[in-house]
C-alpha cells in the first residue's frame, strides 16, 4: 500500500486494486508541482471528495473526467456534479460503505462548514462534510477531512480501529497541530499519523512540530514531501 501528499489535503492512495484520489486540488495548489500531475493521476480508478470547498473539489470534475473514473461524495455533490455534467459520480452517505477495487470506503462524520465555492455564483449548498475510513491490505486509514474535534470520533475509533490517521491540523479553518494531537490520543491507537491541511499558505501551520510533541510514544509522525510515496 502507498499513500502519496498531492499538497493540502490532496491524497493518492494505491490499495488493493485501487488508485484513489482523495481530494484532488492540484490547479491552483502551491504545493503541487504542476510538471507532476500526470505521475499523479496515473491509473486512477475512484475520487474521493469529502466536501465541495474549492480547495479540495476544484478539480474533481475535470479530473474525473479525463480519467473516466467515478466522483465518490456525499449524495448532494453528487447530484450537483451530475447536473453539470461531464462526469461519473457515486453518492452515498454518512455510514454508507463503498467496495472499490477491493478497498472497503465508509463515509463518516466530520464537522466543519459545506459549499460549493467555486462557480462564481456565489455559495451553493452542498450536503455536509465528511471523512472516510478505508480499509484494505491489513490497514485501516482514518481521512479526517476538514474538521475540528468531536465526540463522533470515540465510536469512529473503537469501531472501526483505524492505524494510519491523515489528520488536518493547519489550524485556522480546521483543527490546529494542538487540537489533532488531543484528538489523536483520547479517541484513536494510530500507528502513524500523516498531517495535512497544512503548509499550503501562510495563514496555516507550517510544520508539524506540535503534533509530534502531542502525541504518545510510538507514534511516528510522517511529515512527508509532496510526490514522495510512503510504502506500508
Amino acid at each position: 500500500m502507498n499513500i502519496t501528499w498531492l499538497g493540502h489535503s490532496g491524497f493518492r492512495i494505491e490499495i488493493e486494486e485501487a488508485v484513489l484520489l482523495v481530494d484532488p486540488w492540484l490547479t491552483g495548489n502551491p504545493s503541487f508541482p504542476a510538471d507532476r500531475r500526470d505521475e499523479a493521476l496515473a491509473g486512477a480508478t475512484h475520487l474521493l471528495l469529502s466536501h465541495a470547498h474549492g480547495d479540495h473539489a476544484g478539480d474533481a470534475a475535470a479530473i474525473a473526467a479525463e480519467k473516466d473514473i467515478p466522483v465518490c461524495c456525499i449524495h448532494e455533490v453528487a447530484t450537483w456534479l451530475d447536473a453539470q455534467g461531464g462526469c461519473k459520480t457515486t453518492g452515498f452517505g454518512k455510514g454508507g460503505t463503498l467496495s472499490l477495487g477491493g478497498a472497503k470506503v465508509t463515509m463518516v462524520n466530520a464537522t466543519h462548514s459545506a459549499s460549493i465555492d467555486f462557480t462564481g455564483k456565489g455559495l451553493l449548498p452542498a450536503g455536509s462534510p465528511a471523512g472516510f475510513m478505508i480499509s484494505g491490505e491489513g490497514h485501516t486509514i482514518y481521512v479526517s477531512g476538514d474538521t475540528d474535534i468531536m465526540a463522533d470520533m470515540g465510536w469512529m475509533g473503537e469501531l472501526h480501529k483505524p492505524d494510519i490517521g491523515i489528520l488536518c491540523c493547519g489550524g485556522h479553518y480546521t483543527m490546529d497541530m494542538e487540537r489533532a494531537a488531543w484528538a489523536a490520543r483520547k479517541y484513536f491507537n494510530f500507528r502513524w499519523v500523516i498531517p495535512c491541511h497544512y503548509k499550503t499558505f501562510p495563514l496555516l501551520a507550517q510544520d508539524a512540530s506540535a503534533l509530534r510533541a502531542g502525541l504518545p510514544s510510538g507514534v511516528e509522525v510522517i511529515e512527508h514531501a509532496v510526490m514522495d510515496p510512503i510504502r506500508f
